[in-house]
């Protein structure tokens, strides 16, 4: 007897729920926040020597407190016909607050070339002057 008024109520409402209009309420899109900090270190024509410690900086006084959390990601790589070359496989830092405004490396034994570049993303890339690597 109790199932038979249990079963009966969870089905009143099953048949309520069904029958009352179900509100939509619209949820705004997340705004993507986008900033790009400019490099100021290396400067263009800078010579890193093969296995120094180098550090690379940026502005960050166009980073929004949004985006005070977020982490980077730093790439070597070399222009060459109009192409940023880059080795994504070997990142010189990862996951550092693009907030600090700089992060140590230890310059990788890479060819030597005239137009490197390193690269920061974070919310979006942004490209350093172009350095030299030697030996």
């Amino acid at each position: 007897m109790f199932a038979n008024k249990l079963a009966a109520s969870l089905l009143a409402l099953a048949a309520a729920a069904v029958a009352s209009p179900t509100a939509f309420i619209p949820v705004a899109p997340k705004e993507d926040i986008v900033f790009s900090p400019h490099i100021t270190g290396p400067t263009a024509g800078q010579l890193w020597p093969v296995g120094t410690n180098q550090t690379v900086t940026w502005d960050t006084s166009s980073i929004p407190a949004e985006g005070q959390n977020q982490t980077g990601l730093l790439l070597l790589g070399y222009q060459e016909n109009d192409s940023e070359n880059l080795d994504i496989s070997h990142p010189l830092a990862v996951g550092f607050p693009i907030s600090a405004g700089e992060v140590n490396i230890t310059v990788p034994n890479v060819t030597m070339r005239t137009d490197y570049i390193v690269v920061l993303f974070g919310d979006s890339g942004n490209v350093s002057p172009q350095f030299t690597i030697a030996f």
